[in-house]
């Protein structure tokens, strides 16, 4: 590490990771592979690993790849189509899959079967307005060579090859549209992030703890930060002392990031979203659909309730999902505390949140519509998606806990982000990760970022610049912008992640 992060004072560790979602196991396995050295901590407050956002079931999307996600493509008030966070979400999954292709070739994680499978992805829409934003849509991101693969029909006997069980028992002269991205993949994150924790736990200079939890972390003045930890299961308490900590514990982040009392991390508050998923428990329905199909979102929805008919694979066995259907909770984790939102409400975030949810009305309305929903509610959601769809062959399973970020604002005062924020120290000795959606499929990208913040001396140096190239051969480029290395790199990424030409079966 260089001279910044060599502080005076003595340490326990180089790095303390919180929390063992996806995002700390990135961090983790990257900082791993680029300085061999290095001690690391790892404080989980479950008794085990992706039990939170990161888990299958509590996930909200599965191999986000901006294919089929019609929330990331607006239509803007011109009536053209905003396509630039699109690309940008499927570079940065490219990315991934570069990342993940080099951990199973180095025999670092599990067969990639077992956490990556193929399942084309798909939108779906219905109605003359919604079909003709589809049609744009298409036009405007098949310019992109990230997207030439994307098919498009309104021919219904095309979808309902593509897709039987959403155009089963539809009316004849409904006009559909879709697009279908045969390249789509599943990724199981809970099953990912376990296997590369358990890399990591078998090198040296690794410790991970489970059943910790992180009660506070102050600067010392020697430029280290105390990590005050409590064992849950014996009651004991203790410091640990490093060189740097990175704060990855999903919705749990944003009230560590107060306790750190950083000023970058001031002014920021979070607005914590359920989710609740109707889960198919008819083998019959669940062999009949392979896809992940996406339709348009209800007017304030947030991102993680984008109405999909999913198919994944949980546990090796074949799951077909619809929803999420989105709820409120004050708490900021599945497994935590009623309490979460008062608590995280302080003098220098009272306004920005005040402000955001002053602007967002309409989320507020659909969160009540959504808590007040029936069985039956939830039943008619689903049949515009699958008309012939029966009570009785659907059960409700609870989904994971986000919470959005809020921000300062300089014209409203505050606004509510949906999407991921890294917010770290000046000095580049304490970073943490707020916010949900795309989230998961973007983790590798989301580190280099926290690496080039909090790591940048180290990140130019020519012998981490020769191993992320080797992780990830095409860092610094862009697939969005070159046809030839974007076809290429799929080729290779395909081929080591056995996801060519396959389906879920």
């Amino acid at each position: 590490m260089t001279k910044k992060k060599k502080t005076v004072g003595k340490t326990d560790a180089d790095v303390i990771l919180i929390g063992a979602g996806i995002m700390s196991a990135t961090l983790g396995v990257l900082l791993k592979q680029l300085e061999p050295n290095l001690s690391i901590e790892i404080y989980e407050r479950l008794d085990i690993a992706a039990a939170e956002s990161s888990d299958a079931w509590n996930n909200a999307g599965t191999g986000h790849s901006a294919f089929c996600e019609l929330n990331y493509t607006p239509e803007k008030k011109d009536g053209t189509v905003e396509i630039k966070k699109a690309v940008q979400i499927a570079e940065h999954f490219e990315v991934s899959k570069q990342f993940w292709s080099y951990l199973v070739s180095k025999g670092l994680v599990s067969e990639p079967c077992n956490f990556i499978r193929n399942i084309p992805h798909m939108s779906f829409v219905w109605g003359k307005k919604n079909v003709e934003y589809l049609k744009k849509r298409y036009d405007a991101l098949t310019q992109c060579d990230l997207f030439s693969d994307m098919q498009y029909t309104e021919d219904a006997e095309q979808v309902k090859n593509w897709a039987p069980l959403i155009m089963d028992g539809r009316k004849n002269n409904e006009k559909v549209a879709a697009t279908k991205m045969d390249l789509g993949t599943d990724v199981n994150f809970g099953t990912l992030t376990r296997d590369m924790f358990n890399n990591l736990k078998e090198q040296s200079n690794v410790s991970m703890y489970f059943n910790h939890e992180i009660r506070d972390l102050k600067k010392n003045k020697d430029g280290n930060w105390i990590v005050k930890v409590k064992d849950l299961e014996s009651g004991d308490k203790r410091k640990r002392v490093a060189k740097f900590v990175f704060i990855g514990a999903g919705g749990g982040s944003l009230p560590l990031l107060e306790k750190s009392d950083i000023p970058e991390g001031k002014g920021f508050g979070g607005f914590p979203v359920s989710g609740q998923w109707l889960k198919c428990t008819n083998e019959e329905i669940i062999k009949k659909h392979h896809a992940k199909v996406y339709g348009k979102a209800a007017v304030g929805a947030p991102p993680m309730s984008v109405p999909h008919l999913d198919t994944r694979m949980i546990n090796g066995k074949q799951a077909l999902l619809f929803g999420p259907y989105a709820g409120f909770s004050t708490k900021f984790l599945k497994n935590g505390s009623f309490l979460d939102l008062p608590k995280s409400i302080k003098f220098n975030n009272i306004r920005p949140m005040i402000s955001a949810g002053l602007h967002n009305l309409d989320l507020t309305k659909y969160l009540i519509e959504q808590v007040r929903q029936s069985p039956e509610d939830r039943l008619e959601a689903l049949k515009e998606y699958l008309p012939t769809a029966k009570l009785e062959d659907w059960e409700l399973e609870y989904a994971g806990q986000r919470v959005q970020v809020i921000k300062k604002d300089e014209k409203q005062g505050g606004v509510l982000e949906f999407g991921t924020e890294v917010v770290s120290a000046a000095d580049g000795s304490i970073a943490a990760l707020l916010g949900a959606s795309p989230g998961a499929s973007t983790a590798v990208s989301i580190m280099l970022d926290l690496l080039n913040r909090c790591f940048a001396e180290d990140l130019a140096t020519e012998e981490w610049q020769a191993k992320i190239k080797e992780m990830i051969p095409t860092y610094g480029k862009s697939l969005a912008q070159d046809a030839a290395l974007c076809k290429e790199t799929r080729n290779k990424t395909s081929k080591v992640l056995k996801i060519e030409n396959t389906v879920v079966a």
